[in-house]
């Protein structure tokens, strides 16, 4: 039996050196002997159909081929269709209502407790908000991701200590839900 996932890739083709052309990407994962292999947007999101491994192994396996292929490392969170669906419908935010530049969620490669954001005092960040779900945390920023204070604060290496912290805005969490259906 097969699964189809969506890999995660923390960091790449957004500046600097760490450029993984998708096409590569995609040859990379077949030749790990995924099947089904698409990707979505330059900004590291792929998906693909594989009959062994968890999600744990099948990132560690991923994060690999990359450092051997591309020369760097890189952080990979790997997810199923039921996950990556659950959160989805899990959004306490009123998604539909919103601008996908407003709503992001950030995958952790764990779960995390609610304690290691005690620090945060919310209401000083309105309107902005952040709220817990299943090993992903859900940001409301209304003027978009790059002008959120609340989330320069949640993305301190402090706060996202001991687990791979990725962030995607909700087009791309809609539409990895729709790649990732069998």
């Amino acid at each position: 039996m097969t699964t189809t996932y969506a890999a995660l890739l923390r960091g790449i083709n957004v500046g600097g050196s760490r450029k993984v052309p998708m096409a590569d990407l995609r040859t990379l994962l077949e030749n790990l002997g995924h099947e089904g292999v698409r990707t979505y947007l330059q900004s590291g999101q792929a998906v693909f159909t594989a009959g062994h491994g968890d999600e744990r192994s099948l990132a560690d396996g991923i994060a690999q081929a990359v450092e051997r292929h591309f020369g760097f490392g890189v952080d990979v969170i790997v997810r199923d269709h039921a996950y990556l669906k659950a959160i989805a419908d899990a959004c306490p935010f009123p998604a539909a209502e919103l601008e996908a530049k407003q709503l992001h969620v950030t995958y952790f490669s764990a779960p995390v407790a609610p304690d290691r954001f005690a620090e945060i005092d919310q209401p000083s960040y309105l309107p902005e908000e952040f709220r817990l779900g299943d090993r992903a945390l859900y940001l409301y920023a209304p003027n978009g991701l790059g002008r959120s204070k609340l989330a320069e604060h949640l993305s301190k290496p402090r706060i996202n200590k001991g687990v791979i912290a990725t962030t995607r805005n909700w087009n791309t969490v809609v539409k990895l839900v729709e790649m990732t259906r069998a």
